[in-house]
């Protein structure tokens, strides 16, 4: 064989080592994974019960006529808010008027009359202390006088009766709230009892907040309760920024034997007239504030055959599998009652390449709370090399 000049010969040997090396290079340690990851933190949260309520009116009045009558005007609009004491509708008083001075008439006359008769029975006490008068005579009159006082009692009954009849021709706003489309118009005959409805009221502000929650959570909402007041969130649902808080205010007395939940209620203020009776919305029942609680973001959760799960990344840059215990959902964010402590690493993506031991680079995404931790971190006036 021919052999190959100096220069190519020393060629070919370089070329084979570099392959070599090469070669063994590919059989070492895969690179690290890359994943995002962020640090476990603690903050104060609250503990609640989350359902779907109802908006009810606090007080619901069905405005009905107590005397019977023609209805002469209507003194508001349809849909106004009207004052406790405001006049509503006015009905003919004029055959109230005529009784009431038809019982002013006889009450007068049966005053004279009970005057008379007790000047009278100071004469027989006079006859009597004489010996003049008979024990019958003074008997008698001691009577009459006792039935005109009697009479004279029903008389004063009979014109405050006449009285009320004369001032229900005056309806008036039993409550202040919001008025709602009149029932009746001017010139209908009303009947009393049992005659039709006027007028519906309803107080608006403050509002009650109707909603049920499982019978199994009522021992921990009762036992909240007892140790203070408990407050209430309310909002839309396509609205959720935008909350009202108010008071927790009642427990139903009994569960409901047909799904098993039981009544409770909020009181809330509605000045704004926010929300309206009627109006479904959600509602948060506020039982206790959970202090340093460790919150994590609900995206690093993962599922298996362990159960709930995460990976953190330890101080070696080696992911682990550490089962966890979640709690209640805060936003974006979940309570890991066990499992996790504050200032851990928790893989929030990259977990499908991921097993016990695998090496690790974090990455940190742009617009992360880390990314601009770091940014703060790097000195202005250093240069990239």
């Amino acid at each position: 064989m021919r052999a190959l000049p100096f220069p190519l010969a020393a060629l070919l040997v370089l070329l084979t080592f570099s392959a070599c090396g090469k070669k063994a290079a590919n059989t070492g340690a895969p690179p690290p994974r890359p994943v995002t990851a962020t640090r476990a933190v603690t903050r104060d949260v609250p503990l609640y019960i989350d359902e779907i309520g109802t908006v009810t009116a606090s007080e619901y009045v069905n405005v009905q006529s107590q005397v019977a009558g023609q209805i002469t005007e209507i003194h508001f609009q349809d849909g106004a808010d009207v004052k406790q004491g405001d006049v509503l509708f006015t009905i003919d008083s004029r055959a109230y008027q005529a009784a009431l001075d038809k019982a002013k008439a006889t009450l007068a006359q049966n005053t004279a009359k009970h005057d008379f008769q007790r000047v009278q029975m100071a004469r027989m006490d006079d006859l009597k202390t004489k010996k003049v008068a008979s024990s019958q005579d003074y008997d008698q009159a001691r009577s009459t006088l006792v039935e005109q006082e009697a009479i004279l009692q029903a008389d004063k009954a009979a014109v405050a009766t006449a009285q009320l009849n004369v001032e229900f021709c005056t309806i008036r706003a039993p409550i202040t709230g919001r008025a709602g489309k009149r029932l009746v118009d001017r010139g209908n005959i009303v009947a009393y009892p049992g005659g039709p409805s006027l007028v519906t009221i309803t107080r608006q502000d403050p509002l009650f907040i109707d909603f049920s929650v499982a019978e199994e959570k009522l021992p921990a909402v009762r036992a909240y309760q007892a140790r203070g007041t408990l407050s209430l969130e309310a909002w839309f649902a396509s609205d959720p920024k935008k909350r009202r808080v108010g008071e927790f205010s009642f427990v139903d007395n009994a569960i409901s034997s047909g799904n098993g939940t039981v009544r409770l209620r909020g009181r809330l203020p509605n000045e704004d007239r926010m929300f309206w009776p009627g109006q479904f919305i959600n509602v948060r029942l506020v039982l206790d504030t959970a202090k340093d609680a460790v919150m994590i973001p609900t995206q690093a959760l993962q599922t298996g055959q362990i159960g709930t799960f995460v990976f953190v990344v330890g101080e070696d840059n080696k992911a682990t599998i550490r089962p966890v215990r979640p709690g209640q959902r805060q936003g974006n964010e979940i309570v890991i009652e066990d499992g996790v402590k504050s200032g851990e690493n928790v893989v929030l993506t990259g977990q499908l390449y991921l097993a016990p031991g695998t090496a690790v680079k974090i990455v940190i995404p742009p617009g992360s709370p880390e990314a601009a931790q770091a940014e703060t971190e790097t000195p202005k006036d250093k240069e990239p090399m």
